[in-house]
């Protein structure tokens, strides 16, 4: 079967620093990939090159079998790639459902509306005409994904969605994931909480200076061999 996304021999550079070498990773349809590692170890640089901001060499970067690579990010989300960033990116200015009515401008024809992402997170329904950074950094990291729902992704793009927020909280966050997957929607989940990416990872990937040192399905990985392949040791 081929796969949705596939990455060959990827590179990116932010100016005159290259920031991944050689990036050999494939995500199927419906599939959870973690990457995992350490600050700095490339791991948004790798989202931020699917996803079209970054440059990224030609044929290095394909999806449902078409050379993406240089493509924009306007592009690839009229094509299904859908980026969650780091940091939730919400507009200050807007109410929440505001916010997730911007996500589906460039919307597919597909199944996630707003009526479907309130009943992902109601709480979301609740405070509608709130201004987004007026909430909780837990409920606004649940608009940001809201947000990219509503462009109906085939790819979804998680970066450190964890980041910052109490355990209770990430724990109801991540228990959606699984009803994003099970409407055929891929999931590349971006983490440094390696407990998290493996509780819901198909696959795992770990990331050190810009390279993949480790790869493989969480059962047959030991501890050892990822904590030596996160800290480079």
């Amino acid at each position: 079967m081929m796969p949705l996304l596939e990455t060959h021999d990827l590179t990116a550079f932010y100016g005159d620093f290259q920031a991944l070498f050689g990036i050999d990773l494939t995500v199927a349809a419906g599939e959870t990939v973690a990457v995992i590692g350490a600050n700095g170890a490339g791991k948004s640089t790798f989202l931020k090159s699917v996803a079209g901001l970054l440059p990224a060499p030609a044929g290095s970067i394909s999806f449902d079998g078409a050379d993406i690579a240089g493509d924009p990010a306007h592009r690839n989300v009229a094509r299904g790639i859908v980026l969650v960033p780091e940091g939730r990116r919400l507009f200050p200015s807007l109410t929440v459902e505001e916010n997730l009515q911007v996500g589906g401008w460039r919307r597919r024809s597909g199944r996630w509306t707003l009526r479907r992402v309130y009943e992902l997170f109601p709480i979301l329904a609740e405070r509608r005409t709130q201004p987004a950074t007026t909430l909780s950094g837990g409920q606004q990291q649940m608009c940001a994904i809201g947000r990219a729902l509503m462009a109906d992704p085939r790819l979804l793009l998680c970066d450190e969605i964890s980041l910052g927020l109490a355990p209770i909280v990430i724990r109801d966050i991540y228990a959606v994931l699984p009803s994003i997957k099970a409407e055929g929607t891929a999931v590349v989940v971006v983490e440094q909480d390696i407990v998290q990416a493996l509780a819901v990872a198909d696959r795992v990937h770990c990331f050190q200076e810009g390279r993949m040192v480790l790869s493989g399905k969480p059962a047959d990985l030991t501890r050892d061999a990822i904590h030596a392949a996160y800290f480079g040791i």
